[in-house]
């Protein structure tokens, strides 16, 4: 049998989409505040929601114990909590629905000699992913529910960088199944800059997800500026002392490199789309570098939008799909410019 056959790569899309399933289901979590709802983990059994009154209200006692109910939400009916809990436990249940997804099939794969060695390697790479990404989404959760209603921002956005790197990986794995005849010439400048942007988008991803978990998007609420007549808000620079603490703990201060390094990511693609009208791309190169720009464009919009808006919860999750799929096309990009 084919090693590295069509099914391997079906299977690495497949987890591609169901990752894209669960950083959606994620940001509405997050938009809903819904993330917090269940404080307890338990893998197997945990798979079942309370399936009747008496189990809903051992669920709800539970919740009552952990500070985002004292402090927060003490006026919550059963079915305010229900609302929530629903968006926290198919979070929950998609995360082991994929590991279920990559453990079976690799291994299925592995005993019927399916895989090469170097994609062997890159499966097991991608097994750790996973595992310590649901070891991210309880290390997240469980800065929640000491002291403070709300999850670290700092492990908020080591939650989801990590799934999105999880994606990325797993989408170039796909690739080099699908692609695996290699190029014999490559721009190495050009390759470089795509590498730049590439990193630029993923510390913009991190910034976003310092936004959300500081619940930055709910303040200045202007574009192009700040406020109104402030490109800089002066509260960018006093929110937090050290004046360094502002940008990567201040509301303003993150919100405001967020805005910055949007601009950034743009003119990398820019530069991108402009350098390569002085190269002969091959159809392939050239349909990625055309989504970088398409996308980037969307996404800006969306971000602008979010913002002028109070952050909707759907165009919250409109502007992290915006992000997901742009990172794909950076993936992509790259991958058609690497030998």
């Amino acid at each position: 049998m084919k090693k590295d056959n069509k099914k391997v790569i079906y299977w690495l899309l497949t987890g591609c989409i169901l990752i894209f399933i669960m950083v959606v289901v994620g940001g509405i979590t997050r938009l809903t505040h819904s993330g917090l709802s269940i404080s307890n983990y338990k893998l197997i059994s945990g798979t079942i929601p309370p399936m009747n009154d008496m189990e809903w209200e051992a669920a709800f006692d539970l919740y009552k114990q952990y500070p985002e109910y004292q402090k927060l939400n003490n006026q919550f009916t059963i079915q305010d909590f229900k609302d929530i809990y629903f968006w926290e436990w198919i979070h929950r249940v998609i995360g082991r629905f994929i590991g279920l997804v990559f453990l079976i099939p690799f291994l299925y794969f592995l005993i019927t000699k399916q895989l090469t060695k170097p994609t062997i390697k890159k499966a097991l790479f991608l097994l750790c992913l996973g595992a310590f990404q649901g070891f991210l989404g309880w290390y997240m959760v469980k800065s929640g529910l000491v002291d403070n209603p709300d999850v670290s921002h700092y492990r908020l956005a080591a939650h989801l960088t990590t799934a999105f790197i999880t994606f990325a990986f797993t989408f170039w794995v796909a690739l080099d199944l699908m692609f695996p005849v290699k190029k014999k010439e490559i721009n190495i400048s050009f390759r470089n800059l795509i590498r730049w942007g590439l990193l630029i988008l993923i510390i913009q991803i991190i910034y976003g997800a310092f936004v959300a978990g500081l619940d930055a998007g709910f303040i200045h609420n202007h574009w192009p500026m700040m406020n109104e007549g402030k490109f800089i808000h002066e509260t960018v620079y006093i929110e937090q002392n050290p004046v360094y603490k502002n940008f990567i703990e201040g509301k303003s201060g993150v919100q405001f490199v967020h805005r910055i390094l949007a601009f950034i990511v743009v003119g990398f693609i820019i530069s991108i789309f402009m350098k390569s009208k002085k190269m002969t791309p091959s159809p392939y190169q050239l349909k990625g570098i055309n989504a970088l720009v398409i996308l980037v464009g969307i996404q800006f919009l969306l971000g602008v939008l979010t913002i002028l808006l109070h952050v909707p919860v759907w165009l919250g999750v409109a502007h992290q799909i915006g992000a997901f799929f742009l990172l794909s096309a950076m993936t992509f990009t790259l991958h058609r410019f690497t030998k």
